[in-house]
């Protein structure tokens, strides 16, 4: 059981850990060069960019760190061992679950609505399709950074108890 706890609480670590660093990458060198751009190029990488996160690798880490944090918690939560980790593991599962949501309620329907605005050479008015996507994207972007950097420094403290 000890064994199967501490693998859990590393695989939560490393898994939030990568989304915490694409949300913070994101937030601190993909938006802000997208900005300088002009608004058909920009709206055409991050159309682009939409797509190809779509893989393997992102779900590992998405879906991931969900189900690792989740069990980490279920496996602290129950038996004689891991009661002292209990605490931050569940603010760590807590704060994961929020970025979630930011993600569900505001990222996807951005990036829905942008792909819905159709080839980029086609958009009658990109300007305004930049402004109905860029700013609130970002924010909510800025916002999952901090909410997966709040999860991971949990899991570190887990850790360290652990």
């Amino acid at each position: 059981m000890e064994t199967a706890r501490l693998a859990t609480v590393v695989a939560a670590t490393v898994t939030v850990g990568w989304m915490s660093g694409l949300f913070y990458g994101f937030a601190v060198s993909v938006m802000p060069g997208l900005r300088l751009a002009a608004d058909r190029t920009a709206i055409e990488a991050m159309q682009r960019i939409n797509t190809a996160i779509l893989n393997g690798w992102f779900l590992l880490g998405y879906v991931g760190a969900l189900v690792f944090s989740a069990a980490a918690v279920a496996l602290h939560a129950v038996g004689g061992g891991g009661r002292d980790a209990l605490g931050p593991l569940i603010g760590a599962l807590a704060a994961y679950l929020a970025a979630m949501g930011v993600t569900a309620r505001i990222s996807i329907p951005l990036n829905n609505a942008l792909e819905q605005a159709g080839p980029v050479e086609r958009i009658a008015d990109p300007a305004a399709v930049r402004r109905a996507f860029e700013a609130r994207w970002t924010r909510a972007n800025t916002g999952r950074a901090v909410l997966c950097t709040i999860s991971l420094g949990f899991l570190a403290w887990a850790l360290v108890l652990h």
